[in-house]
């Protein structure tokens, strides 16, 4: 468990990154920090390894202040994923990943075989191992950053942006890679990001900020698209436009059309779930999320 307890930072020019912020990110589940340029959401994240040291306050993993501890070696048990994915490009891919198992003691061997078991866990080719970083694409470099955040087996995972600077496709599917290895290794995981919908399909607690760090809305997902009360997070996460409410089913090739309260299409909802439809190998339940249940015939 993570705990933020009334953490400020002041630059010393005077900025006021982060005031009076409280926190409890509960173990083994996901929480994104989420709000636009400025809030203070990547100065949060980087107190837990302290690559930022708060003015005041104090940050507690398990209890234990992080002021405590060594920052060399606290960073070495806390794995950091970065948006550009901060490999080192003279190494090979196999050998970024054992990076940080190698400082920890592990001979080369090992952190090898941990890095290729790793590889898999994530989605990529034993073949990639020998390649160097620059050989890959941008998602593939992203997943290598992923493996590598994981290589020591951290309790912690720290994740700024990791995801944005690849195109949508691939950052869909870098979500859902994501979401499949959280569920199976059920990690501590801080994840940054101004994208509403990577934060709604990520976070198990989502933590909306305003500027200075001010936390606007806490909460799971179901709550925060349901509460709309506060009006910065209700525009913030498009609640006030409609841009999340449905607006209309339409028939459609065996299946429901739904689009949102302005026209725009979201996804098809089959009817008949598990049964293909013409030209498709096999129907999605629902390819916007919404339960094909509740949809009646207009």
């Amino acid at each position: 468990m993570i705990e933020f307890r009334q953490v400020t930072k002041t630059y010393p020019d005077g900025t006021a990154a982060v005031k009076d912020f409280s926190l409890t990110v509960p173990s083994h589940t996901t929480t994104v920090l989420l709000g636009s340029s400025g809030c203070g959401k990547t100065t949060l994240l980087r107190m837990v390894n302290r690559m930022v040291e708060p003015s005041s306050g104090a940050v507690l993993i398990d209890g234990e202040d992080v002021a405590d501890a060594a920052p060399v070696a606290l960073r070495r048990r806390i794995g950091y994923v970065m948006q550009h994915s901060g490999l080192l490009p003279h190494r090979r891919v196999i050998d970024n990943i054992a990076t940080v198992p190698r400082l920890n003691g592990a001979s080369r061997a090992d952190a090898r075989a941990r890095g290729y078991e790793l590889m898999e866990i994530v989605g990529l080719d034993a073949s990639l191992g020998t390649r160097y970083p620059g050989q890959l694409s941008g998602g593939q470099q992203q997943r290598v950053g992923v493996a590598r955040g994981l290589a020591a087996d951290p309790n912690i995972l720290l994740m700024d942006e990791p995801f944005g600077a690849v195109d949508p496709l691939v950052r869909v599917e870098l979500q859902r890679e994501l979401s499949r290895v959280q569920s199976e290794l059920k990690k501590t995981i801080i994840f940054v990001t101004h994208d509403i919908d990577e934060a709604l399909t990520l976070g198990d607690q989502i933590v909306v900020l305003k500027a200075g760090g001010e936390v606007a809305a806490a909460g799971t997902p179901a709550e925060l698209v349901q509460n709309q009360q506060d009006e910065f997070v209700s525009r913030f996460l498009g609640l006030d436009s409609g841009r999340r409410s449905l607006n209309a089913a339409t028939a459609e090739d065996g299946g429901w059309l739904i689009s949102d309260a302005q026209g725009r299409p979201l996804g098809v909802v089959d009817p008949q779930p598990g049964k293909s439809r013409p030209g498709q190998p096999q129907a999605n339940q629902s390819q916007a999320g919404v339960d094909p249940q509740p949809v009646q015939r207009p």
